[in-house]
């Protein structure tokens, strides 16, 4: 759309404003994203820059934000809440034309959800121009609504998820109940894909207790389905266990030393992102993680996950399953 409204001199335009942006549940989904979009701009021709505000972006990256805005800006639920409490935050996102949901499934009906729920509410607002003989509204310095006499570019909404069943009601939720039927579009995608479950259980279930165990009797069977796989995806529900799950593997299989590694939201920043390339990479055998892997992210080396415990949810296991055999015509092996 950009291309066609520029057709003559769209690859000399620059410093163009925040153009989109793109929310996603998790930090470690805006390192893939950031990479695949940029390759995509550049074969366009654009000179548009992506960046991203997340929790891991430093004070110095987010003062180089202020001063120059990317045209695609990828951030989070939390940062959106908090570029909105910036002073004359309606200038940031005067020329934005676009925001993308990703992954709305994993926010819809969380307290999260309704943060995004409530940003998109107020960058709407932005959208309606004040009259000219209005006074401007301010609060503590800091203008609540569109600069006065324009009108700003309308705001198109895009939620995007590989597993919400009910798609007219997810749209529902996030568009809200001020934009007509008519204007709300759904493109489904019909293609089946493949997915292999396999139950890992105890020779003897009898002398386990129904609840309060970690599954750590079950090592040598999760680890015969790692050594018979190329990577492999090992995904715990919490921190803790992902931590006890790593531990055990080392001190019992000394020889994945170097080809393992583990993955939350607690580490430091450098050490997930060198996670995440070595998976890309191909130089890791196993990783031990929590849902900080479990949306979205291709790593295209995996070919099996498992899954400790029982998830959250059905949505949940089917989107780890997922991370296996993640491309066309692959199947999942969990």
């Amino acid at each position: 759309e950009y291309i066609n409204k520029h057709p003559h001199d769209y690859k000399l335009k620059k410093n163009n404003g925040l153009r989109m942006l793109w929310i996603t549940p998790l930090r470690a989904l805006t390192n893939d994203i950031r990479k695949a979009m940029q390759s995509v701009v550049d074969d366009l021709g654009l000179p548009w820059n992506v960046g991203r505000r997340t929790g891991d972006t430093t004070s110095a990256e987010k003062a180089e934000l202020k001063k120059r805005l990317p045209e695609v800006l990828l951030t989070t639920p939390e940062s959106l809440h908090s570029m909105l409490t910036q002073k004359d935050y309606p200038k940031f996102f005067e020329n934005l034309e676009v925001v993308v949901a990703d992954e709305w499934h994993e926010l819809l009906g969380t307290k999260r959800g309704v943060q995004l729920e409530l940003g998109l509410s107020r960058l709407k607002g932005l959208r309606i121009p004040e009259p000219d003989n209005v006074p401007e509204v301010r609060s503590d310095n800091v203008a609540l609504g569109s600069p006065k006499g324009r009108e700003l570019p309308q705001l198109k909404i895009w939620g995007i998820s590989a597993t919400i069943g009910n798609l007219e009601q997810g749209a529902e939720v996030l568009l809200g109940s001020d934009i007509p039927k008519e204007n709300i579009k759904l493109v489904r995608s019909y293609l089946d894909k493949k997915i292999e479950i396999q139950s890992v259980i105890p020779d003897n279930i009898e002398e386990f207790s129904w609840a309060g165990h970690l599954g750590i009797k079950l090592l040598p069977k999760v680890m015969e389905v790692v050594a018979k796989s190329k990577t492999t995806l090992i995904f715990t529900n919490t921190r803790s266990q992902s931590e006890i799950w790593y531990h055990a593997i080392l001190d019992n299989y000394p020889q994945y030393a170097g080809i393992m590694a583990m993955h939350h939201g607690s580490l430091d920043n450098e050490l997930r992102t060198w996670v995440e390339q070595a998976l890309h990479n191909e130089m890791l055998k196993l990783v031990v993680c929590t849902s900080s892997l479990d949306l979205g992210v291709d790593f295209r080396p995996v070919d099996a996950v498992v899954q400790i415990g029982s998830p959250k949810g059905v949505a949940r296991f089917m989107q780890r399953a997922g991370r296996s055999g993640h491309h066309p015509g692959a199947t999942s092996k969990a």
